[in-house]
């Protein structure tokens, strides 16, 4: 009981699943849930789960590695379009977050006409602090990707360094990942805004405002509402 007598329920849709990470609703109210070893099912409202679709490509789950955050198309009714990050095996034991679109077929079963669209750099040998939420702009033809700097002492660096993707967000074309950024001077095209550490929540409010927040260390956990071109700080300052 939480203070003021509110009282909090909790019911189970469907068990059974193994590191679940990221949710998009249907237009029919059932569920996309991903899980982090690879696997994307559909949920029914009534906890219905589906066998795994096929198709995604292979993915690095090690420790907080995995398949992430997945979006549908805001025309999916006609497109049947989806996106999803992950993390991406790029050799030597190195690895990066990227994105990928595809289409979902008629029966349900897999996903077709996939393609990665963007790939996070530089590529690093770690397993932690891959992001990577997906938020549509308002004109519904760019998406911004909130990304991890790799946790680890020397990659965490990245994250000041405008020449590489390491704890940024990023805004693309969500069909070709054609970088959209925000013209920051010296920096990638794609950039939007840098210094974050590892963006786990996003949202667009209904004014067209843009919010990420990330895991802190230690307790500096941050919500930030989100401008082009601005620089919140890490590993400076948290």
């Amino acid at each position: 009981v939480l203070e003021g007598d509110v009282e909090l329920t909790e019911e189970v849709i469907v068990d059974g699943l193994e590191h679940p990470w990221g949710l998009a609703e249907l237009p029919d109210g059932r569920w996309l849930v991903s899980e982090r070893p690879g696997r994307l099912r559909i949920i029914t409202a009534e906890g219905e789960m589906s066998e795994p679709i096929e198709g995604l490509p292979e993915v690095d789950a090690r420790d907080q590695g995995g398949l992430h955050e997945i979006v549908i198309a805001p025309d999916f009714e006609e497109t049947r379009r989806i996106w999803w990050t992950y993390a991406e095996p790029r050799g030597n034991d190195e690895n990066g977050t990227a994105v990928a679109t595809g289409v979902l077929s008629e029966d349900e079963t897999s996903l077709e006409e996939v393609e990665r669209i963007w790939q996070q750099t530089p590529a690093w040998a770690s397993t932690k602090h891959f992001g990577a939420r997906i938020v549509f702009d308002e004109d519904g033809e760019h998406i911004f990707v909130g990304l991890g700097e790799r946790s680890d002492p020397e990659p965490r660096e990245y994250a000041q360094d405008p020449q590489s993707t390491l704890g940024k967000i990023i805004r693309i074309n969500a069909l070709t990942g054609e970088p959209a950024g925000a013209g920051i001077e010296g920096a990638l095209p794609e950039i939007w805004s840098m210094g974050h550490r590892n963006i786990q929540g996003a949202a667009m409010g209904p004014d067209g405002v843009l919010w990420m927040n990330e895991h802190g260390p230690r307790g500096g956990d941050e919500l930030n509402r989100i401008e082009p071109g601005l620089n919140y700080g890490w590993p400076v300052i948290t």
